[in-house]
C-alpha cells in the first residue's frame, strides 16, 4: 500500500528507540517521517541512526502543527498518524489498511476504555463520542485518537481548520463526516498509560466545553443551538405563565428570556451558514 506513517515527537528518544524497530514490521521505515516538535532530547539522533526522515521544527509549535507538517511532507496516497509514546501498537496497523481497503476514506483506531489516561479523560471521550454519533447519525468509537490512516489528498483539504494544539483528531473526523466521506472505527488494545492524571477540573473544563462547540460548528451548529434556544423560549413560556397567574402581568425576566431564545437561534442560524461555506468545495 502506498502510505506513510508520520509520527509528531517532542522529547520522545527512548519510546523511538522502541517504536522504530517494532514499527519496521509492517511499514519500511523509509516511509516513516518523525516530525520533531522543538525536541531538547536524542529524538533527531534516534530518527538519524535509523535512516528514518525528520522533519525539524526549531521550537515546540504543538502536537497539531506536527501533523500539519507532516503531512505536506508526505507524498504518498495514504498517510497513517501514530503517536510517539507507545501506546499504538505496530501490530494494529494491517487492521487498519484492511479497513481502508473496503473503501474507507478515514478509518480510525479506537481505544479500548483500559487504554485510556484516566477515568476522567476516559469519562469525557465517553461524552465526546455520544455527542458526536448523536450529530452525524453514525456511531463513533473514538473520536479523539491519533491513531488513524487517512487519504492525503483529502486530508489536505482541511488542513486549514486543524487546529495547532491536540484536538486535531476531534476536528478532521467530524470534518469527514460533514464532507460526506467514509469513515470507519477499528478496536485496538493500546497500552495504558502509566502515572496520574493532570487533568485539572477548571483548565480541562473549559477545554472540554470549547470542543464541544467545535463539534458543533464543523457538523451541524444548529443541533446545538436551537435545543439550547428552545430552552430559553420554554423558560420564558413558563415564566410568564407563573407571573400572569400569581401577578397579572409580563415581567422583564420572562422578555429577558425570549429574547436570549431569539439570539441563540439566530446565532446557530449564521453558524449553519458559516459551516456550509466551509465546506463549499
Amino acid at each position: 500500500m502506498d502510505v506513510s506513517v508520520v509520527i509528531p515527537a517532542k522529547n520522545e528518544a527512548e519510546n523511538l528507540k522502541l517504536l522504530l524497530p517494532e514499527l519496521a514490521d509492517y511499514i519500511s521505515l523509509d516511509r516513516v517521517i518523525v516530525v520533531d516538535d522543538g525536541s531538547t532530547d536524542d529524538t533527531a539522533k534516534v530518527c538519524e541512526a535509523l535512516n528514518v526522515k525528520t522533519v525539524k521544527h526549531a521550537y515546540s509549535k504543538g502536537n497539531g502543527s506536527a501533523i500539519k507538517s507532516g503531512a505536506r511532507a508526505a507524498e504518498t496516497e495514504w498517510i497513517l498518524f501514530m503517536d510517539a509514546d507507545g501506546q499504538h501498537p505496530p501490530s494494529a496497523i494491517p487492521a487498519l489498511i484492511a479497513h481502508s481497503k473496503k473503501g474507507a476514506d478515514l478509518v480510525v483506531g479506537a481505544r479500548s476504555a483500559e487504554a485510556q489516561a484516566s477515568v476522567g479523560r476516559s469519562l469525557a471521550n465517553g461524552i465526546y463520542n455520544k455527542l458526536s454519533s448523536m450529530m452525524v447519525g453514525h456511531k463513533i468509537l473514538d473520536l479523539t485518537s491519533g491513531f488513524r490512516l487517512v487519504k492525503r489528498k483529502l486530508f489536505l483539504e482541511f488542513i486549514h481548520l486543524l487546529p495547532n494544539g491536540f484536538s486535531y483528531p476531534t476536528t478532521s473526523t467530524m470534518a469527514f463526516f460533514r464532507a460526506g466521506y467514509s469513515v470507519d472505527f477499528v478496536p485496538f488494545e493500546g497500552k495504558k498509560r502509566e502515572g496520574k492524571s493532570h487533568i485539572s477540573p477548571l483548565k480541562d473544563g473549559v477545554r472540554f466545553l470549547l470542543i464541544i462547540f467545535k463539534i458543533a460548528i464543523l457538523y451541524s451548529p444548529l443541533k446545538i443551538f436551537f435545543p439550547a434556544s428552545m430552552v430559553f423560549f420554554f423558560g420564558g413560556i413558563s415564566y410568564y405563565a407563573y407571573t400572569y397567574i400569581e401577578m397579572g402581568r409580563f415581567t422583564n425576566m420572562s422578555a429577558l428570556l425570549f429574547i436570549c431564545s431569539m439570539m441563540v437561534f439566530l446565532m446557530g442560524l449564521i453558524s449553519e451558514q458559516i459551516a456550509m461555506l466551509l465546506y463549499k468545495d
